[in-house]
């Protein structure tokens, strides 16, 4: 299939790769021009700021997560309405799982769909220097698939020389700089970039990017570059890797209901998570367990995924009445897949961010609690060791973490394991309607899991409508 894209990717992280991605998705915005756009790896946060630009939801993809036939499906799924594909690497151009290995790496991801990479570069601090910093990322492996480079915090004066002088002796396009521009910078937070929603006059700061990468950048040839991106082989169906891909309710059931926990408090979503669910036939339920004082009508299951509740905890305790909904709506069975800040929320106590604690909805007898780094950080792979949503072998889960929080009663019924390391943990609560942890789970690694918890919130639907019958 042919599906015109391009990937930016850059030397080292900090080198300006979401600023000057979301400054050109904007461009394509501003020039009438339909455009998907992706980021490589497991960020949440990136694909919001990719989305607030092009108005459409951000999509993943991770080769750690999905195998080569999966990922190229995912593009063409998710681009197949567009006019260009957009990602965004990750780190380093060539950094991947363990530090050691190209695996998961913005490499990995451009050979894997034989995408054309633009290397932006910081070229704060060197000048012909740069010719031999980008003659590394070229050499380094046979088929680099770097095509083109940006140079970023670079001056007007600087460089026509320097462009001169890298496309001579090193035969590739340089496709524009980026000026230093000092009011469209972003902050850092704990986990990364601070949130879109938070960051005042976001899109005016984006326009007047994409109005300097207009004048800066050579827009034209970058566009010719992702118009001759080869055709590559896209599956038709993923039932072939997985008979999981395929299952769904069956025809005579109405669609499962399923609340999913969405707010300030709550806000990691990788959306192609919610893509297959509801083609397994579930109808996602948006509430909020800061602002509603109820869940939603008639639901059969509970997302709650991941964000920032360490920053809401005196709003999440104060919401008496949803903490006491949640608790019974679990109690009484209702299958519930918690990540994250989402199994935070789920345990007696939170430390917030202020220090204090704060009670959250008792469903885990234990404490979450902040600690003074990163607690367990990257790709994880989780075995099962107990029966979970009525599985006793729900195949190996690809998996991520990445919180400064822990808890004293993190479960035990997955193993992690870290790839190209012995280190390991147990993880996870999980029980016949429960599966509750600090890894992030992205189902298209294992379908499996979400079609064991709509199966779960079938029978739960299916035991209610017997008990309702009951009592008549």
């Amino acid at each position: 299939m042919k599906i015109p894209r391009i990937l930016f990717a850059a030397g080292a992280s900090g080198s300006g790769k979401t600023l000057i991605t979301c400054g050109f998705l904007q461009v394509l915005v501003n020039r009438g021009i339909g455009a998907a756009s992706f980021k490589c790896g497991p960020d949440y946060i990136d694909p919001m700021f990719h989305s607030r630009v092009i108005g459409t939801k951000s999509r993943n993809l991770d080769t750690f997560f999905t195998s080569p036939y999966v990922t190229r499906y995912l593009l063409q799924e998710n681009a197949k309405d567009c006019d260009l594909a957009v990602m965004e690497g990750v780190m380093g151009y060539y950094d991947g799982v363990a530090g050691t290995t190209t695996k998961a790496s913005a490499y990995d991801l451009a050979d894997i769909t034989d995408t054309p990479v633009i290397l932006i570069v910081n070229s704060k601090g060197m000048s012909v220097s740069l010719v031999a910093y980008i003659k590394g990322f070229l050499e380094y492996k046979k088929n680099s698939h770097i095509k083109g480079v940006i140079f970023n915090q670079m001056s007007p004066m600087l460089y026509p020389r320097i462009k001169k002088l890298v496309q001579e002796q090193l035969g590739i396009q340089v496709l524009g700089y980026v000026p230093r521009v000092e009011d469209c910078l972003i902050e850092s937070r704990h986990l990364g970039l601070i949130l879109p929603e938070e960051i005042p006059g976001l899109k005016q700061r984006l326009y007047k990017l994409s109005q300097i990468l207009n004048d800066t950048l050579e827009i034209d040839e970058i566009l010719k570059l992702a118009v001759e991106a080869s055709k590559i082989d896209v599956p038709d169906k993923l039932e072939k890797v997985d008979p999981s891909f395929g299952w769904s309710l069956p025809k005579k059931e109405k669609k499962l209901r399923i609340g999913l926990a969405k707010d300030e408090a709550f806000c990691f979503f990788y959306e192609d998570n919610f893509r297959l669910l509801q083609q397994m036939g579930a109808e996602l339920v948006p509430f909020s367990p800061i602002h509603d004082k109820k869940l939603p009508k008639d639901i059969q299951g509970l997302l709650l995924y991941g964000g920032y509740p360490e920053l809401y905890g005196k709003q999440l305790e104060e919401n008496q009445e949803m903490r006491q909904q949640i608790r019974e709506a679990i109690y009484d069975q209702m299958p519930v897949l918690a990540e994250c800040g989402g199994f935070m929320y789920l345990h007696q106590q939170m430390e917030g961010m202020d220090g204090k604690l704060y009670q959250m909805a008792d469903v885990i007898k234990g404490k979450a609690y902040r600690t003074p780094r990163l607690t367990r950080f990257g790709y994880i792979t989780l075995e099962q060791k107990l029966s979970v949503l009525g599985h006793t072998d729900l195949g190996s889960i690809p998996a991520h973490e990445f919180h400064y929080f822990d808890s004293n009663s993190c479960g035990e019924a997955f193993h992690a394991s870290k790839p190209e390391s012995l280190r390991g943990w147990e993880c996870i609560w999980g029980s016949d309607r429960i599966l509750a942890g600090f890894p992030h789970l992205y189902y298209y690694g294992n379908p499996r899991i979400p079609q064991a918890f709509l199966e779960r919130c079938l029978a739960f639907r299916q035991e209610k409508s017997l008990k309702n019958k009951g009592d008549q």
